[in-house]
């Protein structure tokens, strides 16, 4: 497990967070199709939090977007390096994550997040903010709407509606099981809604979430029960 170490000059403010929210968001590419479903390496990542001891756990999990087999997975470990603030979540989580996709022995392919892109209050959410940063595509599949807008999918599997704010359409609301409730699909960075929308659907054959995220979320709870970090 990688330890890491708040980066020197990451914001300690929401002020200072938000300005940041303002340099980089420029910066997303919304133009690219993004990587074929079902070809290459697709990454899971997500967190896990002890709040007693103000420590988070990030986990990187590779699969094989063909046959979904796990090709690698890695972890990391460090402090909290910012306080709870709606809207600015991916300051509390991309030092541990970054450096759990630093520590992969293999290229990540495509990054599915466990949270937003561009369907994000400044819309620059968790995948956004990766993928700027990375220079890998990156989306976003979140298990609620957060403040935005739907009208439920019809119930086969792979219907969707527009997620909304206001008449802007920032994500889609998709279902990935028959009659199941749907998840909340958005463009990060160098992805088309579309694609990101048919990965999605790939990743999830048998269950409501991604293979990716499922993967991803077991790792970081287990590295987060195994670890002794003190801080």
């Amino acid at each position: 497990m990688t330890t890491v170490r708040i980066p020197a000059g990451w914001p300690a403010t929401e002020a200072q967070a938000r300005a940041v929210q303002d340099e980089l968001r420029g910066r997303v590419a919304l133009d690219e199709p993004g990587p074929p479903p079902g070809a290459g390496r697709v990454t899971g990542v997500d967190v896990a939090y002890d709040d007693e001891r103000d420590v988070v756990v990030a986990a990187a999990v590779v699969l094989d977007a063909a046959s979904l087999d796990v090709v690698a997975e890695s972890t990391a470990v460090g402090r909290v390096p910012f306080p709870y603030v709606p809207g600015l979540l991916a300051f509390r989580e991309l030092p541990a994550v970054l450096a759990a996709l630093d520590a992969l022995p293999c290229e990540p392919g495509l990054v599915v997040c466990d949270g937003y892109g561009l369907a994000h209050p400044r819309r620059f959410g968790l995948a956004a903010h990766l993928g700027v940063l990375t220079g890998l595509p990156a989306i976003g599949v979140a298990k609620n709407p957060f403040t935005f807008s739907y009208e439920e999918p019809d119930a086969p599997r792979g219907s969707s509606s527009p997620l909304l704010a206001g008449e802007e359409e920032v994500g889609r609301a998709l279902r990935t099981q028959q009659g199941v409730k749907p998840v909340f699909v958005s463009v990060g960075h160098r992805v088309s809604l579309d694609n990101a929308c048919a990965h999605t659907l790939r990743l999830a054959p048998r269950f409501r979430l991604p293979e990716t995220t499922r993967h991803a979320d077991a790792l970081c709870r287990k590295a987060l029960k195994a670890t002794e970090y003190v801080v």
